[in-house]
């Protein structure tokens, strides 16, 4: 018996809402290829399901049929819809399974398109004279062999170093260098967890995290966030009824929300953990994103015999997103078993870019100025939302590098849509959880200048605009087909 479900064309109209902006100067076919792989991305019409007909779905759009074809060719060509005779066109992911990243859902960005998804910093000051430095010092290691899995011993010693002037000792031996906290979270989920296995997620969380998390066929465990601060009493009690192999935070300026934990939740937390044999994945991937002050000491503060918290950090944002250089901070064994499971793998990171990250973190490099020029870029992005979309919620985090935007509508997918057909590209709230959560949420950094923040406002208020220009009420076959459905 066939698994294939089938969607109806009013259905189908509903899930697009307001999918085509006639004036973007996009061919209509292209704006329709977009809106159905958004749809299919974030889960709201799921895989394995059949479309409308060519023939069916022009007539309820109003297109011709050479427009709904050339839209079907570019997703099959894309690996978004599979064809074949007698079955019609069905779902489908590309080849491999796997969602792209959501800062590039639709492949390059054109020139005419500002692109807003992506939190992140161009290079410190420091980076330069850091990397000259590192050139200088770099013949003195020529005659080791230069792999090294758990990483340089100066950057190991700079990474313990960091920690224990925040609170939390720490030796080398209880730290790993990776390529990125990503790929220090993806070392982290082979020693942890197996396909069918269980991991507690805070919801919404980054992006990635969940990417990761998927496929390595691991199944996420959501938990909301409250309005304010973490629900310990709803993470314990996913702990206790899902038995997870372990939990994933972000404890320090949250991505997205900017939220970051007070000590007694972290206590709590981690007594949790402990209760229920709960390994601790703790991100700080932006722990020194702080705006309004510094982040409390390491969650792994509350866990000093070092068996429940294992921390991930990260170069990339403190200091620039082109120094792939990430560490992990647990205890010696668990360093041991993943410098293991690493020599399978990539065996080391680059020396070059280790010397470099070691003399930034010798140096004391912090955000600094950068702190006060990212305040000003939230308070204007806030201005402007607050003057040109009045009707959304907006709450200024104390940290961070994004705005987490609540609409008044469940529509962020569609919005992303049709932004991008006015010039911007945004990330829709989906992207940060999972199931389709999150569709009446946008991820709004304020790492872009003033004046293109300003721009980029203005080119969403005009697609927030276009998505809720009424329809006529003629007579038309789209009318006609929602018409029906609602008297059915």
């Amino acid at each position: 018996m066939s698994t294939t479900s089938a969607l109806r064309p009013p259905s189908l109209i509903r899930l697009l809402g307001a999918w085509r902006a006639a004036d973007s100067g996009e061919p209509a076919y292209r704006q329709l290829a977009q809106a159905l792989r958004m749809l299919v991305l974030d889960g709201r019409i799921a895989l394995n399901v059949r479309l409308p007909g060519e023939r069916e779905l022009a007539a309820a759009l109003g297109l011709s049929r050479t427009t709904i074809a050339a839209a079907f060719d570019r997703l099959r060509d894309e690996g978004y819809l599979e064809s074949r005779q007698g079955s019609g066109s069905v779902t489908r992911m590309p080849p491999g399974g796997t969602r792209p990243d959501a800062t590039e859902p639709d492949g390059p960005v054109g020139d005419n398109v500002l692109n807003w998804t992506h939190a992140a910093l161009p290079a410190a000051d420091a980076v330069g004279g850091a990397y000259q430095a590192a050139l200088a010092e770099l013949p003195g290691w020529f005659g080791d062999i230069g792999y090294e899995p758990l990483g340089l011993m100066p950057l190991r010693q700079a990474v313990a170093d960091h920690f224990t002037r925040r609170g939390c000792p720490t030796g080398p031996n209880q730290v790993m260098v990776t390529n990125g906290a990503q790929h220090g979270f993806s070392l982290l989920l082979r020693l942890l967890a197996g396909p069918g296995d269980r991991a507690v997620i805070d919801h919404p969380t980054y992006h990635n995290a969940i990417l990761a998390l998927q496929r390595a066929h691991v199944v996420p465990v959501p938990v909301g966030l409250p309005v304010r601060g973490w629900d310990v009493d709803a993470m314990e009690a996913a702990f206790r009824q899902t038995s997870p192999r372990f939990a994933y935070v972000i404890a320090d300026f949250h991505n997205p929300t900017g939220r970051c934990m007070d000590p007694a939740t972290r206590r709590a937390l981690v007594a949790a953990s402990q209760r229920n044999h709960t390994p601790l994945i703790v991100d700080e991937t932006m722990v020194a994103m702080g705006l309004e002050g510094v982040a409390p000491p390491p969650v792994a503060v509350h866990d000093p015999q070092g068996r429940n918290v294992i921390t991930l950090g990260s170069a990339s944002k403190i200091y620039w997103g082109g120094l792939r250089v990430g560490w992990i901070r647990a205890d010696p064994q668990t360093i041991a078993a993943l410098g293991r499971i690493r020599t399978t793998l990539d065996m080391a990171s680059p020396v070059l870019d280790q010397l470099v990250v070691a003399r930034l973190m010798m140096d004391g490099v912090g955000l600094g100025d950068r702190a006060l020029m990212l305040r000003n870029r939230r308070d204007h992005l806030m201005a402007e939302l607050e003057r040109q979309l009045p009707h959304w919620r907006v709450e200024a985090p104390v940290g961070g590098l994004s705005l987490w935007a609540q609409l008044p509508r469940p529509e962020a997918t569609a919005l992303a849509a049709l932004a991008e057909s006015h010039g911007v590209r945004i990330a829709p709230g989906p992207r940060f959880g999972v199931n389709g959560a999150f569709e009446r949420f946008l991820r709004l950094p304020f790492t872009l200048s003033e004046a293109m923040l300003t721009g980029a406002v203005e080119r969403l208020a005009e697609a927030d605009a276009r998505l809720h220009v009424r329809r006529p009420r003629a007579r038309d076959p789209l009318a006609l087909a929602l018409e029906a459905d609602r008297l059915i």
